[in-house]
């Protein structure tokens, strides 16, 4: 695929484009391809018309879209020429293929329905002109012209209004580096989200796997400042908006002998990354259960991590010097973030209890936690990953030793107390983890490092492990909370009960009494729980 001079283009409803822009494609699986990178920038309310003569190979492009989106090469896409729209469920969204040859009053593109198509899904319109007036003016029209070489075609995009100037641009971007990378007949579908802005891909072209990770700084949401002049994602150091964590931490990983995705192109500036795809085994059953040996083999890992601190800061991969840093610095958990954490639970689940946390309520709060934080912050200080559990490790049977075990999503690593990661893995949050396999785990973390360094000090290490499980019970309790209420993400609340009995778990330890009783005395379904009664 080549890039061409803009031209304006002809049959295009409106008036002149806002921004063009043309690319050549050789043949026809090029052309697929270009649809391929078109699918993967669309969302819900987007209206693309498809412009070209007879036989330009209109279908075939929408064919390709919709195929790319269904991630179904086999599905069928027949031509809406007779019925002139053809519906379809996707994964992602609903796309409706309109062709509006036969139309006979530009009225009836009511009757299709085609607004109600743009609510909740994506449009695509061939014969667009034949009802110019209900073409929303926010379309992309694209003009497929057949080149005088047989099999290639001229695609030209062009727009009045809206950001398609960026998403095609960025889209186009990132089948320049998948290219850069050797992957020239790749191919790109949509694999996953997570809680945070960043989207990714896979992509695969023939034995070669990789998934892309696009984390478009347009898309990052303005972050209000929460106290001191920083954001929460500032002041508790989540860094999952810089490439250079992401390369940094994975690379320093995976120079320690622990496996992590090598990086196999980056342009850090624009937040696009792709790397090494590490499979798709699970350290959990088909049913969701933790397989016992499996979470042994994680919780080996992160014990002979420990024992290996990181040097700060960490430098970044060759392939990703174009960096205007060479370094990552990774930050350390403080008290502040401590604290910050666990007020989320007093913002988003205590007023399901119909409490509101007034200052002295907040004050009582941080004076029972500031004590205990600073003592497990006195402590063992290491690696951090934060979220080492079930969905970002990969279990990979055919591999030998910590290979075994892959580990992704490690951008929001800080130095902090190892007792952290170990409640994150033994306390799994997405994954009912019995009381027993818990203290098998951490018993055999503990084993672990005794047998590497014998002066371990397993008190110590006991007491910060009840205190950083809870605390880290608590924040989750409130960002669970927080993503359903404010972000519209209701599927978190599943994971609620399991989490309390968490918080439970550890309250019920040694000396985390006072804040029990706390606990206890104001939320009602904590105190059920913990055999009190709330007032």
């Amino acid at each position: 695929m080549t890039s061409d001079d803009a031209r304006p283009l002809q049959d295009r409803p409106g008036e002149a484009p806002a921004g063009e822009a043309v690319v050549t494609c050789e043949d026809e699986a090029a052309t697929c391809r270009a649809a391929e990178d078109l699918a993967m920038a669309l969302r819900p309310g987007d209206c693309v018309c498809l412009v070209g003569d007879l036989g330009a190979g209109k279908s075939t492009f929408a064919r390709a879209l919709i195929r790319a989106l269904a991630d179904d090469d086999a599905l069928d896409v027949p031509s809406p020429t007779f019925t002139l729209v053809q519906s379809y469920t996707l994964p992602r969204f609903a796309v409706a293929h309109f062709d509006l040859y036969r139309l006979e009053d530009p009225e009836e593109v009511d009757e299709l329905g085609l607004e109600d198509a743009l609510e909740t899904g994506v449009a695509l319109v061939e014969w667009p002109e034949r009802a110019a007036a209900a073409i929303p003016r926010s379309r992309l029209v694209l003009r497929i012209d057949a080149e005088v070489q047989e099999g290639a075609r001229r695609l030209a995009f062009s727009w009045e209004e809206g950001d398609w100037g960026h998403r095609i641009a960025r889209t186009f971007a990132i089948r320049d580096l998948v290219v850069q990378a050797g992957m020239e007949r790749a191919t790109r579908r949509y694999f996953q989200g997570d809680a945070s802005p960043r989207r990714f891909e896979t992509v695969v072209d023939g034995e070669r796997r990789a998934i892309l990770v696009n984390a478009d700084p347009a898309l990052r949401p303005p972050a209000p400042v929460l106290r001191d002049g920083l954001s929460y994602a500032e002041i508790v150091h989540l860094a999952d908006q810089s490439s250079e964590a992401v390369v940094a931490v994975a690379h320093a990983l995976r120079e320690r002998g622990f496996a992590t995705p090598a990086l196999l192109g980056a342009d850090l500036q624009a937040g696009i990354l792709l790397q090494e795809d590490l499979g798709r085994g699970k350290v959990v059953d088909t049913e969701g259960n933790p397989v016992p040996e499996r979470y042994a083999a994680a919780m080996d890992v992160l014990a002979d991590l420990h024992a290996t601190p990181p040097e700060n800061p960490l430098p970044l991969p060759e392939a990703a010097r174009a960096s205007p840093n060479a370094a990552w610095h990774l930050p350390s958990f403080d008290l502040r973030a401590f604290l910050v954490e666990v007020e989320l639970f007093l913002d988003w689940s205590l007023p399901e209890a119909g409490i509101t946390a007034d200052d002295g309520l907040r004050a009582e709060f941080a004076a029972l936690w500031t004590p205990l934080l600073e003592s497990a912050l006195a402590g063992s200080r290491t690696w951090v990953l934060r979220d080492y559990h079930s969905p970002n490790l990969i279990w990979r049977a055919e591999r030998k030793g910590h290979e075994r075990i892959g580990i992704v999503d490690t951008q929001d690593t800080v130095i902090g107390p190892d007792a952290y990661d170990v409640a994150s893995l033994a306390q799994d949050a997405r994954v009912d983890i019995p009381r027993q396999l818990e203290a098998d785990l951490v018993a055999r973390y503990v084993a672990r490092r005794l047998e590497i360094d014998p002066a371990f000090d397993t008190e110590r290490f006991a007491r910060d492990y009840a205190i950083v499980a809870a605390q880290r019970a608590t924040r989750i309790l409130g960002v669970f909370r927080r993503l359903h209420r404010r972000d519209g993400k209701p599927a978190y609340l599943r994971h609620l009960p399991r989490v309390r009995d968490y918080l439970v778990r550890a309250l019920k330890t040694g000396d985390l009494a006072e804040l029990r009783e706390w606990f206890a005395g104001h939320d009602p379904d904590l105190a059920e729980h913990l055999g009190r009664t709330a007032h």
